[in-house]
């Protein structure tokens, strides 16, 4: 439970421990223990209701500065997440910030361009706000020889979304399988001739969803040609760009795997601007679910990523870290959501 944001105290000085203690009939130690510490998963006893009660009525403000001090912490947890205006994205930060408010934590968020520049600097920045802990959500493959150019000391760092062999913990969905999903859902509707626009060569979950996806197709001896795999951005004029490329007529395949729904949106624009009708002359599967995609005039099959549950672990892995825990890294369930954009 968070302090109610209506102090009744008209002084000038705020309320000391001692006499919010004294007025809540406790020691000092119960009340500043009360005071720092977020709410135990049993709820608060009377005792410590009373105490914050008191001190909402006198005005108190906690010190969070003086309390890093003593403690050598700041309770804050830092995170580099670019694309924030992507839905998954956003998503996966409200899994973080819930999960890091109810432990006590505030998020300090750098969202920088998908570059490595920009990301060492939202890094350098983190940092010197004296950050307990980094959920880097974009680092590029192969990530090592960046990693370990970092000036961030000994200080805790978890991989969120993407995994880069960094020798990182990190939480992600289970792209390999949720590519692996879309290929066998395509096969079982009958598609042969299929294309997959892949995302950039250095994030992890184009990689992953992308070899998951030919090993669909392998077990049906059918192999990915290398003019039916384009790389693209993560966002819409990406797939636009991809999309153009690949429904070229004398050679248009009858599916298209986006690794992203954004991607997906863009294919979705071309085919439209060409007459093309989906999915009666192009089937089209995307990935991670994002809430328009279900109410797009043709509404999408999509592979569903539990982003907000991946940025939810992510703390509580990343918290593990700063209290000295060793973590192993989690690759979450993901499921193919099939609708109209598939059905023949």
């Amino acid at each position: 439970m968070n302090l109610p944001d209506r102090p009744t105290r008209t002084s000038g000085r705020p309320p000391t421990l001692r006499e919010i203690a004294e007025r809540a009939g406790v020691h000092v130690s119960t009340a500043s223990r009360v005071l720092r510490q977020p709410e135990p998963a049993d709820g608060w006893s009377e005792a410590a209701l009373r105490v914050r009660e008191v001190a909402v009525e006198l005005g108190y403000q906690p010190n969070l500065w003086a309390a890093s001090l003593r403690t050598r912490k700041t309770t804050t947890l830092g995170v580099v997440m670019p694309r924030l205006t992507d839905g998954v994205v956003a998503t996966m930060f409200q899994g973080i910030e819930e999960t890091a408010t109810q432990a006590g934590y505030s998020v300090l968020l750098s969202s920088p361009p998908d570059d490595l520049d920009a990301q060492r600097r939202a890094i350098d920045f983190l940092v010197s706000r004296q950050v307990d802990g980094l959920l880097l959500s974009s680092l590029h493959s192969p990530g090592r020889e960046f990693v370990d150019s970092l000036s961030v000391g000994a200080l805790p760092m978890l991989q969120l979304n993407r995994h880069a062999d960094v020798g990182l913990p990190f939480v992600s969905g289970d792209d390999h399988r949720g590519g692996y999903l879309a290929g066998r859902h395509l096969l079982d509707r009958g598609f042969t001739e299929i294309a997959v626009i892949a995302g950039p060569e250095h994030a992890s979950t184009s990689r992953d969803r992308l070899a998951g996806f030919r090993d669909a197709l392998a077990e049906n001896g059918i192999e990915l040609g290398a003019d039916r795999v384009v790389r693209s951005d993560f966002d819409v004029s990406g797939g636009v760009a991809a999309a153009t490329v690949l429904l070229e007529p004398d050679s248009r395949p009858e599916a298209i795997f986006t690794v992203s729904d954004t991607i997906a949106i863009g294919v979705l624009g071309v085919a439209r601007d060409l007459g093309l009708r989906i999915p009666e002359d192009l089937a089209l599967v995307g990935y991670n679910d994002i809430p328009v995609v279900a109410q797009l005039p043709v509404p999408l099959t999509t592979v569903r990523s539990p982003a907000r549950l991946i940025g939810a672990t992510g703390v509580r892995h990343l918290l593990s870290l700063i209290a000295g825990n060793e973590v192993e890294s989690v690759k979450l369930p993901v499921e193919l959501v099939e609708r109209a954009s598939t059905r023949r």
